[in-house]
């Protein structure tokens, strides 16, 4: 090797030193927690199935109900297949007389299940699902024409397994990226998603156990499917909204907006982003909102609020644009961190964490925990020079 060769060796060198010590040196870890008071947390499972699936087993429409509120769910979507009932959802798991609660917000909404994949249909207010199953087999545009006139909401369902949703996806406001407590099976979701938003959609992540199946109580017999109640049930995974008020408008509202994170169960802990956007220290942009960047680097906080294992270390990886810009490890009662980084000021820039670690048990799903393997929760993205009427 020749003195040049050398020389450019220890200047890299150096430069991977320097720039090793200058990311240490912009992340604070265990920063105070970022109290946002302009809305509320909420958290419940978007993607249930109870009796009136014809292929679901023990699991009443009040089973679903009474389960959730144990595990301190806030709301609930049941979302039974409609082709099971021609399309007439109204007029059987709405008007079921199990159908309420005094403390559990329930959705309107069904699966709208097609030779084209499958969706989630969700409505703060009843509305005529019959429009939409009629539609099922129809053109994307007139599809859309149809869906936008009922004002609902629909997601994409298990884009990547069986019965993949095969619409255009600007017929969506989100997509489940987490189907069931299996986490690895949601991998390609994942990649599907991060296509969607690199290519302007702002399209919500969020979480489904797509759950079928509960244990029997008093009467009732096993299937040959009762089994997976111990695996896979309501909160396998959790869909968190921050939502502005405790009200079902409020829920749908957050997704829509993408003030969403997604964590492993009930009890594990969720994820909160947030960006400095103004340098004044208020944190005043979180996941969901965008805008127009300057150019300049923007401070991010990332937190995990809830039921924590202090002792363990979390891993949290920061995807910009679809790649891994860095990881972290946190531990602590209240783990946090803070990075700093410049969105380009041409083109669109999105910012979106994922967090890793032992999972927190859920004792009402025993086995839930080792299916979601090291997966804890996710966030929605952070954007800039995004167009919200994309």
């Amino acid at each position: 090797m020749n003195i040049h060769s050398k020389y450019l060796q220890f200047f890299f060198s150096l430069c991977l030193l320097w720039n090793a010590f200058e990311v240490k040196a912009q992340v604070p870890t265990n920063p105070p927690a970022i109290v946002n008071s302009s809305g509320i947390w909420l958290k419940g499972d978007l993607h249930v199935h109870s009796r009136h699936s014809t292929e679901s087993s023990n699991n009443s429409v009040a089973k679903i109900i009474n389960f959730s509120k144990s595990v301190g769910m806030d709301y609930m979507a049941i979302t039974d297949h409609d082709n099971h009932v021609k399309g007439d959802v109204a007029h059987h798991t709405w008007t079921d007389p199990e159908f309420k609660s005094d403390s559990l917000l329930l959705l309107y909404g069904a699966e709208w299940t097609t030779t084209r994949g499958h969706g989630n249909v969700f409505s703060d207010k009843p509305y005529n699902h019959q429009q939409l199953y009629d539609i099922r087999d129809a053109r994307d545009v007139n599809i859309a024409k149809v869906k936008n006139s009922l004002g609902v909401h629909l997601s994409a369902n298990h884009p990547s397994g069986k019965d993949n949703f095969g619409f255009s996806y600007d017929l969506v406001q989100s997509i489940e990226v987490w189907n069931s407590a299996v986490w690895p099976k949601n991998a390609n979701a994942i990649m599907i998603w991060d296509d969607m938003l690199s290519s302007g959609r702002m399209i919500t992540g969020r979480g489904g156990s797509d759950a079928h199946h509960g244990v029997p109580t008093s009467t009732e017999k096993p299937s040959s499917n009762t089994y997976q109640a111990e695996y896979n049930y309501i909160g396998t995974p959790t869909t968190w909204v921050f939502a502005k008020e405790r009200s079902l408008k409020a829920v749908v509202d957050a997704l829509n907006n993408g003030n969403v994170s997604v964590s492993s169960n009930p009890f594990a802990p969720r994820v909160e982003f947030y960006a400095d956007f103004k340098g004044n220290g208020k944190f005043e942009m979180m996941m969901g909102n965008t805008a127009i960047s300057t150019g300049k680097p923007i401070q991010f906080q990332v937190q995990l609020i809830g039921k924590l294992l202090p002792k363990e270390q979390y891993t949290i990886t920061v995807i910009k644009n679809g790649s891994k810009l860095n990881a972290f490890q946190v531990t602590g009662e209240m783990p946090a961190l803070q990075f700093t980084d410049a969105p380009a000021l041409q083109g669109r820039t999105y910012y979106r964490v994922t967090v890793e670690g032992k999972n927190t048990e859920y004792p009402e799903v025993p086995k839930s925990a080792a299916l979601s393997e090291k997966m804890v929760a996710l966030s929605n993205p952070i954007y800039f020079n995004f167009d919200p009427n994309f």
